[in-house]
Order: structure tokens, then C-alpha cells, then sequence
């Protein structure tokens, strides 16, 4: 059996929610403290064990490519001021190799994982969207890839959502259970409120077999005019077994403002160089919002 040391990354999406912040940067750039959120996903997919790395960019992604290649020149001056801590910040995406490629047309995320397909050739692969940062003691790809090893089929990463969210999400119809992992008799992308099969929400997390391309070779819209990878899911489970693992750990939506925001003040009092500062901080800010109120 083929291990999975490769991974796609897709990073091609227009970033409306954050404009007009996204206009000239791209969304995967905007910082979570001091590290820009593509960063963080890179780092799963590093500590889960994979080797080589495919960012499908689009437009105005440069920001991207820039940040993963290497800056001597500022290499150089942290290494001559004894900055080594940064040093090895910055250089840690070396550790695995990152290619690119552009979706030159906005047609969704099962095109954008489409336009991967050369690199990642009859191997299996992961896929990590990039508006998920998962905490987790064990990385959640790597939970994932575990699981594909073990059932020699693809996995998908889900977690528990309220009803009112199911219409968001690709929602699986769960038809046994082991555990954590789910069998599962259909995988539907995006359904209306009221008409979901479960609470248990596809989460940006993915781990496939290179079978999946032949149904994402057919270029079919679904739900929002889009090549939807829910729906080539679907019709791979038809073909073979596809299962969906209930993943430990926190999952960070960094791809809404709301979410961006709590994870930004979350990891900012996680931070062990200021953290206790930050909290101190947050109760000023709310101390004085209670007082203007009064």
C-alpha cells in the first residue's frame, strides 16, 4: 500500500468576507497573531508526515510563494544578531517541499483540487483547506492518514455541528459506527435547513485516493454553480468504501470574521511570551466598556 506524502492545499479563493483587507492580500496571509494562517496549516501538514506540498493559488497569491521561499539576506542578518529562535521560525516550511500551481478559473474546490492531479499522479493524498486550523495533541491530517492506513480506503474528517449550521457544510448520512470512525451511505454537499442527515460536518480535512480524480475529471457543478469535491466524494463512495472520522482536537474557522477574531484573541492568550498580558488587557477593554455603559 502507497503512503500518503503528499498533500494539496488550496488557496485559490477570492477572499470576499475580508475585504477590502483582501484586495491587494491575500486571505491565506492575514496573521493570527505574528503568522500568517497558511502557515499553520503547512505545519500540520509537516507534522503529519508529508513530504511534498501543492498551494493552488490563483490571482494576486504571489504573497504566498514569497513567503515560503527563502530571504537570505534576512536569514543572514538574524543569524549575525543571534536572532536563532526566528531563524528557525522562518526557515521551518523547509522541511518539506512546496509547489504551486494556479486554478485559472474560480469553478470551486473540486476543480481546484482537479488542477493537482499531475503532481499527485496514482499516489493517495491529503487535502487541507485552509480556512481550518485544527489544535489537536495529534495532528488532525495525520489522525486521518492513520485511519486511511488502517482501512486501506479514503477518510474524511468530520466534527459535530447545531443544526443551524448544517446548511454550510457537506454533511455526511452516517450508516455504522467503530469508535470514532463512521461508515456512510451518502456524503451531501451544502443541504437546505431542516433536510440534513446528521449534524456530522465535512471540516476541511481529507484524506483520498487517486480514484477521485475520474469522477472530478467530468467537471459537474453542483451546489453554487461549483465543482464541489462533496460531490465527487459521493460518487467515489459508490465505487468504494469512503469513511469519515470524527477527529480529536479544536477546530478554528478562520474563514468567517467572527471566527478569524476569536481565534486571533484565543491564540493570543495561548502565547507564552504574552499571553497573561493580553488577558490583562481584554479585562481593561471590557472594564471600560462596562463603565461607559453605565
Amino acid at each position: 500500500m502507497k503512503k500518503v506524502k503528499k498533500a494539496i492545499i488550496p488557496a485559490a479563493g477570492l477572499g470576499t468576507r475580508f475585504l477590502p483587507a483582501t484586495k491587494a492580500m491575500p486571505k491565506e496571509m492575514l496573521p493570527i497573531v505574528d503568522r500568517p494562517t497558511i502557515e499553520y496549516i503547512v505545519e500540520e501538514a509537516i507534522q503529519s508526515g508529508i513530504e511534498e506540498i501543492i498551494i493552488v493559488t490563483g490571482k494576486g497569491k504571489r504573497a504566498i510563494e514569497d513567503h515560503f521561499d527563502r530571504n537570505f539576506e534576512l536569514e543572514d542578518n538574524l543569524a549575525k544578531k543571534g536572532k536563532h529562535d526566528l531563524l528557525a521560525k522562518i526557515n521551518q516550511s523547509s522541511q518539506v517541499e512546496i509547489h504551486y500551481i494556479r486554478q485559472k478559473e474560480p469553478k470551486g474546490l473540486g476543480h481546484a483540487v482537479w488542477c493537482a492531479r499531475k503532481f499527485i499522479g496514482d499516489e493517495p493524498f491529503a487535502v487541507l483547506l485552509g480556512d481550518d486550523i485544527v489544535q489537536s495533541e495529534v495532528p488532525c491530517t495525520k489522525q486521518l492518514i492513520e485511519q486511511y492506513e488502517q482501512t486501506q480506503s479514503s477518510v474524511i474528517g468530520v466534527q459535530t455541528v447545531s443544526d443551524e449550521e448544517t446548511n454550510r457544510y457537506g454533511i455526511i448520512d452516517p450508516s455504522g459506527k467503530e469508535d470514532r470512525l463512521y461508515q456512510v451511505n451518502q456524503f451531501v454537499e451544502k443541504p437546505a435547513l431542516g433536510t440534513a442527515p446528521s449534524n456530522l460536518a465535512i471540516m476541511g480535512r481529507y484524506v483520498l485516493s487517486p480514484e477521485i480524480f475520474q469522477f472530478l475529471e467530468k467537471q459537474e457543478t453542483g451546489a453554487g454553480g461549483e465543482i464541489q469535491l462533496t460531490d465527487a466524494i459521493q460518487k467515489l463512495n459508490e465505487l468504494e468504501n469512503v469513511y469519515a472520522y470524527d477527529f480529536e482536537g479544536i477546530r478554528y474557522d478562520v474563514g468567517e470574521k467572527l471566527g478569524f477574531i476569536r481565534t486571533t484573541i484565543e491564540f493570543a492568550l495561548e502565547n507564552e511570551e504574552f499571553g497573561p498580558q493580553v488577558e490583562e488587557l481584554l479585562k481593561e477593554i471590557l472594564a471600560k466598556r462596562s463603565f461607559t455603559q453605565v
